[in-house]
């Protein structure tokens, strides 16, 4: 299995080839801040192999002291790209991918840290572009 994806402004991309292990939809607060919204969606995978196609020079990594949340982005525009910084471990956020994702979310973890306001979020209007 192969999936392609790439960063907002299109300078880092790259190709994952092999399966992922999990979907992971995580409320902690660390996942929070760094996506700045109710929960980060990351793809994990011990055997999958990224390879960088263009901008990997860009790729700009971030642990967190005194804990194994990191984040990997493009120094560009910011957003999200796949990370290596735990040793036998790709993580990949799920919004960067280009291809279609061929797993459903395996779980929801760290839900006691959920944003209280996502609770309305099923009871909110819902509009397939930007409202007038």
């Amino acid at each position: 299995m192969s999936h392609f994806g790439a960063c907002l402004c299109g300078t880092v991309t790259f190709e994952v080839n092999g399966n992922f292990d999990s979907f992971y939809l995580c409320h902690c607060k660390h996942c929070q801040k760094d996506t700045g919204s109710s929960y980060a969606a990351n793809l994990f995978s011990q055997a999958a192999k990224i390879h960088w196609k263009s901008g990997h020079d860009h790729v700009t990594s971030f642990m967190l002291p005194d804990s194994r949340h990191n984040k990997s982005f493009c120094n560009l525009c910011g957003s999200a790209v796949p990370s290596t910084q735990i040793p036998g471990l790709l993580v990949v956020p799920a919004g960067c991918l280009d291809s279609e994702v061929d797993v459903l979310p395996t779980a929801q973890i760290f839900t006691s840290s959920r944003a209280i306001w996502e609770a309305a979020i099923d009871k909110l209007p819902k509009f397939d572009l930007l409202p007038d």
